[in-house]
């Protein structure tokens, strides 16, 4: 008790430090904020989110939630799927020309100006760190040709992942009574953006300079997740506020090989929830090495090569999380390689994947390679061959 007590006492004092904008407090003795209802048998009543879950982003296990298929509007939180659509059909080099429609944008912005170049990554860093609408609006422009085409393309995705409770009609996650989501669906995207690994080094960026028009020494931007300094793994993601949809927090934290989101909407105490989620989060799971590295899995034929044999072998571990009570019976193992290769083959090739299945759904990979390296035949062995096969079959 007394250790939890001064954890929370040091938190308090850090977020004084960085100025984060409401106080850190303890989560224990915390006033219930007015009309929050906390669900009987809560596992963490001093959660002040009206909405709320934690989850396993390999598996898709839910360690906690709290109201996590109730509707909401996800304010900033948004630019999570603005992002990952921005990766998928954007190239990051290009450069953009902000139109008036992107440089008179509403809300928080990175001031960008109307006819302004900008290369598109540098976008993306400006509307994930600082949350420029402006910059959300100029990326949705660029990829799809106006803002309504390209709701509609995450909105689609976003059903393509299971969040069908969600419904996007713009890029920067302004009030719209048609833009909402769940915790859990929220939950859904951060975890499928963690595939993308320029996702992942996007959100985690504590701070950079990005060009500005007229002020060659760059724009510094500076990551307004306090998360990535308050806690110990946190790599992500975004921070939400507007008026109707409060305070909003999706948060991502890597230990031990285990990529966990937390997900609060309409909280009063946003980092303290998502915490204590998080803690909570970890205490439930512990990685499991399902796969060791240098594991032999498969032989496979090699035609044509000085030898017949040829030994298939990871390439990397594969640590797995497992909630306490269960065991790796959860997870399936599928090598997918061919019976037969042709030589030559040199020690180290690539030449299949061992996949991970959680429920049907693949959840972690690593490649097969060659043990071995295998020499083709000469010429003069492989005629030698076909006259031997000849006598013996023909004549």
């Amino acid at each position: 008790m007394r250790q939890s007590k001064i954890h929370f006492l040091f938190i308090a004092l850090i977020a004084f430090y960085l100025n984060i904008g409401h106080t850190i407090v303890s989560a224990q003795g915390l006033p219930v904020p007015d009309g929050l209802v906390v669900p009987a048998g809560d596992a963490l009543p001093g959660v002040t989110a009206k909405a709320a879950v934690v989850m396993d982003a390999a598996t898709g296990r839910i360690l906690y939630a709290r109201n996590m298929d109730d509707r909401h509007y996800p304010a900033s939180t948004t630019k999570i799927m603005t992002l990952i659509i921005a990766l998928e059909h954007g190239s990051l080099d290009d450069i953009v020309t902000v139109s008036d429609n992107a440089g008179h944008t509403e809300g928080s912005t990175i001031w960008l100006e109307p006819g302004e170049k900008m290369r598109f990554l540098d976008l993306l860093y400006g509307m994930m760190l600082v949350s420029g609408n402006d910059a959300t609006v100029a990326v949705a422009e660029h990829v799809a040709g106006s803002v309504d085409a390209f709701a509609g393309m995450m909105t689609d995705k976003a059903h393509a992942l299971g969040a069908v409770n969600t419904s996007f009609v713009n890029s920067s996650g302004l009030p719209d009574e048609h833009h909402f989501t769940t915790a859990h669906d929220m939950a859904l995207i951060a975890a499928y953006g963690y595939k993308n690994p320029m996702f992942e080094q996007i959100v985690s960026t504590r701070e950079m300079q990005i060009p500005w028009i007229n002020h060659p020494e760059g724009r510094g931007l500076r990551n307004e997740n306090r998360m990535l300094w308050l806690y110990d793994g946190a790599n992500g993601v975004k921070t939400g506020y507007t008026d109707a949809a409060g305070r909003c927090l999706v948060t991502a934290a890597k230990r031990d090989g285990i990529q966990l989101i937390s997900v609060v909407l309409d909280s009063t105490y946003m980092w303290n929830d998502s915490i204590a989620m998080l803690d909570y989060g970890f205490q439930q799971v512990r990685p499991v090495q399902l796969v060791s590295k240098d594991r032999v899995v498969k032989t496979i034929e090699v035609a044509s090569g000085k030898q017949k044999k040829l030994r298939l072998k990871t390439a990397e571990e594969i640590r797995v999380p497992i909630a306490y009570g269960d065991d790796v019976s959860e997870f399936s193992q599928v090598i997918d390689a061919p019976e037969r290769v042709s030589a030559a083959v040199h020690k180290g090739d690539i030449i299949g994947r061992l996949l991970i299945k959680y429920e049907g759904r693949e959840v972690a990979s690593t490649n097969l390679v060659a043990m071995d390296s295998v020499e083709k035949k000469s010429f003069f062995a492989l005629l030698d061959q076909a006259i031997t096969y000849l006598f013996a079959y023909v004549f």
